[in-house]
């Protein structure tokens, strides 16, 4: 693949859509676990969301179980937490691995696009943040710690490109 746009994924509530159906606008691809301590990021995701969706930008969340075994529920749980907690709009898509041989496709090519610290290709943990312009490539790769309001400068510039 050249871009995000080729890969399938299955929506939180089990309909398979690819990536495609986003072609032109900045993604934030996020995984994402509701039981971590960065699970307060999603308040802020969903204010990228709320603040860029009409301009062409949408946040990803993806679920993962990886780390710390800190998104045990099942997909029904996941989204009613996120509704009820953080009033998650943006789009969520079914529990996956991001490490490892059972690793989804689409998040093979984001570490490959993007490797983190001094080449590492491996997720460290929930809430690593890939941003994809609107040509579907890979941007830059951030790391949990850093926060969504902390990307706004550079989603401005991508909506601007």
């Amino acid at each position: 693949m050249t871009d995000v746009y080729g890969f399938k994924v299955q929506s939180i509530d089990g309909r398979e859509v690819t990536l495609d159906a986003f072609k032109g606008k900045v993604l934030l691809i996020v995984n994402v676990a509701s039981k971590c301590g960065f699970t307060p990021q999603y308040e802020g995701l969903e204010k990228l969301q709320e603040s860029y969706g009409e301009k062409g930008f949408a946040v990803l969340g993806f679920p993962c179980n990886q780390f710390g075994s800190q998104e045990p529920g099942t997909e029904a749980d996941i989204q009613a937490f996120c509704t009820l907690n953080y009033g998650v709009k943006f789009p969520m898509f079914s529990k996956i691995d991001v490490n490892g041989p059972n690793a989804h496709p689409l998040y093979e090519y984001l570490k490959k696009e993007e490797p983190g610290i001094l080449g590492t290709e491996a997720i460290k943990w929930n809430f690593t943040k890939f941003l994809v312009g609107k040509d579907g490539k890979v941007v830059k790769r951030y790391a949990p710690q850093t926060k969504p309001e902390d990307l706004k400068t550079t989603i401005d510039d991508l909506l601007k490109a």
